[in-house]
Order: C-alpha cells, then structure tokens, then sequence
C-alpha cells in the first residue's frame, strides 16, 4: 500500500497547484442584496464596458438624441393618455448540463406570469406603497407573451434548450449566445432582437443574479437580451417569491430605466445623492439592499440641480422596481413614460416588436392551439420498480391527455396530464402520449429502458470481450452535443486490449459526453466500498482545460452528485501531444475513490463518467472496480455468482509448463472473458473471446507464469466459473 499512498500524494499535489492558479472571482459587495451571493444586478457595468466599443457607443448616442426628441415633441401636453397596450413576444433560452438550472416550463410560465402582473399593475401590493407614494404606481401598459413561431416559422413552446458548459460560466454572455444559436433544439440561427425579447437562463451568468443593455441598437443577440440566473427566474421550482422580480427590473433596464439612484452599481454611495435616474417622480436617493421602509437618504429640499418635480423632501422610494430592496411593487409614471419612448424607438428597433406583423410572424396574436404533442421525464433508464414522473410539455395548448406504455408499464392515471409510470420486468419499452386541443389530436414517444436486476459485489468492467456499447444494458451512452461519443476500442487497455475511448481529439469544444453504468447492488456493504479505475489521457495543447467528472448516483440515476473531478493539468501535467493519441502501458493512471460513503451503500447505486472537452486529446477508461473495502493495486473480482450458461469445463494439461487448454461446452453464444489470476486474485492476463453454442476450445499460453498455483476465470461480466491450475 505504500506506492497507493505516495501516488495520492502526488495527485494531491498536482490539483492543488492547479487550483492555486485558477482566479477566484472577486464581488462586489456593495452591489449585493442583504444575505445573498450574487450581484443583484450588473446592469450599469456592462453598459460601462459596452460603450468603450465607438460602433456602440453611437448607437447608444443616436437613441438617446431620439429619445430627447421624443420628451421634446411631447412638452406642453397636459395630462397622461390612455395607451394602447403593447405586447412583445418573448424567447427564454434555457442553457444547461443537465442539473437543476434546465428549469421547467412551468417555472418559466410562472416568470412570465409575474411579468405581466408587474407590468400592468395586477400586484396586489402596490395599494400598500408609502404614504407619499400612494397613487403613484403605474400600469406601464406593455404585455409580454411567449412566441410560438420560430424565425423559420417553426411552431415551438416559446422556450428553447440548450446543452452546453458555458452555462456554469458566465465570463462571457456572448459566448452563452453563440452557444445558443448554434445548438438549441428548436432553430439553429440569430433570433432577431427587433422579433423577440430574448431572456437566456443560466447556472451562472458572470456573479450576477442579473443584467441587460439599455437600448442602443443593432443586430447583436447578446447586447439586446437579457440574462438571469435560473433561481432568479420566476417564484416556483429552483427560485422562490424574494427572487422572483429579478427580470421585472431587468426588463426595466432593457427599456431605459436606470437604478433609482442613478447610472451606477453601487447603492448605499453617498455620491449617488449627486446623480439622477432621468426620471422627475422618483426622489434623489442613494439606493438600500434591503427592505429599510422610512428611509430618507438625500434632503434635496434646497439643492437647485435636483431633478426630482417633488415639492418637500421626501422618503426615498425604496417600493420601486428600480430599487434592490425586497419590497419592490412599483414603477413610477415618469418611469412608465420613460419605458414606452424606449418601445417606441426606431434607432433600437424596439418598436418593431409589437408591431400587428410581428405579432403574427412570431405566433403571438395567433389563437392557441394544439402545435406538438410532447412531454418531458427526468429520466430514460430506470430500475425495476421504480416510479418515474411524466410531465406534459404539449404546445401551446392541450385539454386531454391519454397515454400508453409497452411492457405492462404501470401509471398513476392514465388520462391525467402529468401521471407517473412503473415496470416490474426489464427491458425496452416504449411510452406515447396522446394530447388533443379538442378539435385536433398528435401523439408523442419516448422510449425507456428498464434495467435487469443490479449486479452484486464486486463489479468490474475491463470492456473485454464487447465490440460496442450498442443494446448494451449495462453502459448507457450520453452525447447530447452530437460529435464523438464514449466507445469501445480494440487499440489500447490497461488490461487486454480493450477500454472505452472518447475520441476528443478534433471534437468541438464545450462538448458533452456521458458514460452511465447500469444498477449495482452496494447494500450488502457495512464498513468501506472502493471504486477505483485506469485513465489515459494528453493535452492537444498546453491551454487545454477538459475535465473528467465522476458522478455518483443512490437512487438509479434521478439524482447525480460529483465525487471526482480531474482537469486537464491534473491528467496530462505538462505534456502535450498535437496528433491523435494512443496510450502505451505507461501512460495509465490508477484512481481510487474511498468516497463512495453510507449513502451510496443502497440495492440500485449507479455510476457515471462525465467528459467536458476543450480541444485535448483523446480520454481512456479501464479496469473499473467497485468492492468492498479499503483501495486495492489489484483488480478484485473474486466472487462473482456460479457461471452457469457453460458446463463440462476441463483444464489440460494440469499441471502444465508452456501452454494450457480450455474446454468446455456453451448452452448458447455469447460473449466471454478468460482472465488468468493469482491466488490473492490478482488479475494477470485477459482473453477476450466469442463462445459458440456446442463445445469450446480456447488455448492459453502461460510460459511467462512462475511455477506456482494460479485460477483461470471463464465469466460473461456478471457471472464466473473459476478453476484452479498449476504451473510447472
């Protein structure tokens, strides 16, 4: 154990260099509400980063000179007309790798629910504002509704998904986008800013809870949408009712409000008491993070360069949309004027939006009917037994749903919308979905995969004696960006020939790549479980930063937790290959993951590997071993159930000096592994062969063998026959 010991260390050593070199982000905590980890918004940054760009810069200069003729052309009416109401079509464009961030379509409508009550002024909430504030707030008179065309007039759900890294890094909110127009599930291409309002949800979008552009112009995705963390999204799911007005302020943003406090990110900044949001009804304030009612942070009583029309000093209107605090329910009428100029701007192209055309090449003034039938499950692959929730996802509109399962697939209600189903026999079946508007009808299948009872301890897998992974039921192969998959290869293993590849050389980068284990049974475990496995790995290029994940599941794969994680610098150091590589013998690294704790110690834990390419080279993985007790050099495959599918073994000669014979007959073809082992059960050669239906010979050189005792194991990956033979 001693070499065990010195190569954590070694490891251990290498990922804390590799994390002493990565940056932690540094945030603002000015600009952070009371008890939360983000920025709440990072609106004015952004604006102040865009307008460095000359081109943007005289985008925003020419609205703004539109926007002042507009206030210009107005003065000297008297009074507020009743507008017309305005709708925009709205895109939310949900990023993900598949964890809780991919939020439900039924989060997403509650945002848009919440939306609309804001901004016409259906919040209960805004009868209880502040004294000097009452009858202030406003109906701002602007609806927003999710598409249901696409560009290529496609009917979708008004929702697009798309599986990518870079939502768990918001460094760069246009690199998010381009990620969305090349690889959504609804229409790869721009989703012009002047047809819909594009809000893009993300796990994280740069240390903000929020942010957006004011209205400047052009045709740029990224400076004309809004981003918004998805537990900021909506008040249902991953978010909560405190988070829940995040895009009401954002939306305020992207139709030209500023912070009640001015064009800044720094509430709580006396210097604020100097500035203005251009707004005449909301006082001079300096901004709170919290819900401080009676707060009166500017006398602007006598200062003759206040903007504000109040004629007294009053309370800060902390109440307000614009504001951080917790208590926000209002947009002022100045504020209200301010946003429908900004609607109405040629220059920003915001006035197209709502336009009777737009409206119906978007779908949104068409009447509601059935377009798809679809619904969505957490999961494909379940264990025997095992419920597993359906959710109706039809667009954009259904009153009845009836569904069929093959395979004596159980459900909850078979007419209900979002029913629950189960099997008690495994195999592959399929489940479809009927849904109708009442006039029209369309169906919908998915297809499950049931797995065979869970294998027992110990388990390993040396992908000898399998060519691919194709029908198999114990590997299930993820590739959602589809480019290269996890595979099967003949051309390099730790032990025989065999190992799964990911050819990651030449693949896209921030690609995907899953490979999932089928169920085993770890219950039988009391005190300390071992997975361990082989890597091989090199870097295309020194900057390379793939990552190697290893997710371990307690409940058949409805939930993933990350146990290991190796970066690129920790796999391959300093060493960088420019062609496509091959392992040799030397290059494989042996992990042992002493982590697999009490909670994984259950009859249906699984397991997965998780690949996030960068541009590296190509990822192997052999010899995975789980078993009971501390890490072991060793492969350990000692008891394995009786092999059963083949009889009438014999060994000859016995003892021998040179060669050995295998006979034996098989009830059926199949698949077979040979492994010669010592007598601790260490595994020392692999033989990978295809057994044909009648009697078997396989030969087996041992002349390299030292005279001792030594097993030969004749197993099919779940069971094993074993018998003892001697060598001269």
């Amino acid at each position: 154990m001693k070499n065990v010991t010195l190569s954590f260390l070694g490891l251990f050593a290498i990922t804390a260099l590799t994390a002493q070199t990565t940056p932690a982000r540094v945030l603002d905590k000015q600009n952070m509400r009371e008890g939360e980890s983000v920025e709440y918004c990072t609106h004015h940054k952004k604006m102040a980063e865009a307008l460095q760009n000359p081109e943007l810069k005289a985008m925003r200069d020419a609205f703004i000179a539109e926007q002042e003729a507009m206030v210009e052309a107005k003065k000297g009416s008297t009074g507020t007309e009743k507008a017309t109401v305005l709708i925009i079509p709205v895109v939310f464009h949900v990023l993900h790798n598949g964890g809780v961030e991919n939020i439900s379509r039924e989060q997403i409508l509650d945002q848009v629910s919440i939306l609309n009550r804001d901004y016409r002024l259906q919040n209960a909430d805004a009868a209880n504002v502040q004294a000097p504030f009452v009858g202030l707030p406003a109906d701002v008179e602007i609806e927003f509704r999710l598409a249901t065309k696409a560009p290529n007039g496609t009917c979708f759900s008004g929702i697009t998904r798309t599986v990518t890294t870079l939502t768990n890094d918001g460094s760069n909110g246009n690199a998010q986008v381009n990620a969305v127009v090349a690889g959504n599930d609804v229409y790869q291409g721009q989703w012009p800013p002047n047809k819909y309002m594009n809000v893009y949800i993300c796990a994280d979008i740069g240390g903000a809870a929020g942010y957006t552009f004011n209205p400047m112009g052009g045709t740029s995705m990224f400076y004309n949408g809004i981003f918004l963390l998805h537990n900021y999204c909506g008040s249902i799911g991953t978010s909560g009712v405190s988070y829940s007005r995040a895009l009401t302020h954002e939306v305020g943003h992207w139709l030209n409000l500023s912070h009640t406090w001015g064009d800044n990110n720094n509430p709580g900044n006396a210097a604020s008491c100097d500035e203005d949001d251009h707004v005449q009804d909301t006082p001079l304030c300096i901004g709170v993070s919290s819900c401080s009612l009676g707060t009166n942070t500017c006398d602007d009583t006598n200062d003759p360069n206040n903007f504000s029309s109040w004629a007294t000093n009053v309370i800060d209107q902390i109440e307000n949309y614009m504001d951080y605090s917790y208590c926000s329910k209002m947009f002022s009428q100045g504020q209200v004027d301010r946003m429908r100029n900004a609607a109405n701007s040629s220059t920003s192209g915001r006035n197209n939006l709502w336009t009777a055309s737009n409206l119906t090449a978007t779908g949104v003034s068409t009447p509601l009917a059935l377009c798809q039938a679809k619904f969505t499950t957490p999961k494909q692959t379940v264990c025997i037994g095992e419920t597993v929730q359906l959710t109706d996802e039809s667009y954009n509109l259904a009153t009845g749903w009836s569904w069929v399962a093959q395979g004596g697939g159980v459900f909850s209600n078979a007419t209900s919308q979002n029913p629950t189903v189960s099997w008690n026999t495994a195999g592959t079946y399929t489940v479809t979905l009927t849904a109708t508007d009442g006039s029209s009808n369309d169906n919908y299948t998915l297809t499950f995969t049931v797995l065979p009872d869970n294998e027992g301890l110990p388990y390993y897998e040396s992908f000898e004696g399998i060519s691919s992974f194709t029908g198999s039921t114990r590997w299930f192969i993820d590739n959602p960006g589809n480019n290269s998959a996890w595979s099967v290869t003949n051309t390099a293993g730790n032990t025989g020939t065999n190992s799964a590849k990911l050819a990651n050389f030449g693949q896209a980068v921030d690609n995907l790549d899953y490979m999932t284990s089928g169920a085993v049974d770890l219950s039988s475990i009391t005190t300390q479980a071992t997975l361990s496995f082989r890597y091989a790995y090199r870097k295309k290029a020194s900057g390379n930063a793939d990552i190697l994940k290893v997710y371990l599941s307690d409940d058949c794969g409805s939930g993933w937790d990350v146990r290991k994680t190796l970066s690129a610098n920790t796999m391959s150091g300093s060493t960088v290959v420019a062609s496509a590589w091959t392992p040799t013998a030397a290059d494989w690294v042996t992990v042992h993951m002493t982590n697999v704790t009490s909670q994984y110690w259950v009859s249906n834990f699984r397991f997965r590997f998780g690949f996030e390419s960068d541009g590296g080279n190509n990822m192997y993985i052999d010899d995975i071993n789980i078993y009971s007790g501390a890490p072991s050099d060793d492969i350990v495959t000692v008891g394995l159930e009786e092999l059963t599918s083949i009889n009438q073994v014999a060994l000859f000669p016995n003892p021998t000096d040179a060669e050995l014979n295998i006979k034996f007959n098989a009830t059926s073809n199949q698949t077979m592994t040979v492994i010669v082992t010592d007598v601790t059960g260490k595994a020392i050669q692999f033989h990978a062969i295809q057994a044909i239906e009648g009697e078997n010979m396989v030969f087996v050189s041992v002349d390299a063998l030292a005279a001792g005792s030594y097993f030969i194991q004749l197993t099919d990956g779940i069971a094993v026959k074993t018998l003892p033979f001697v060598v001269k």
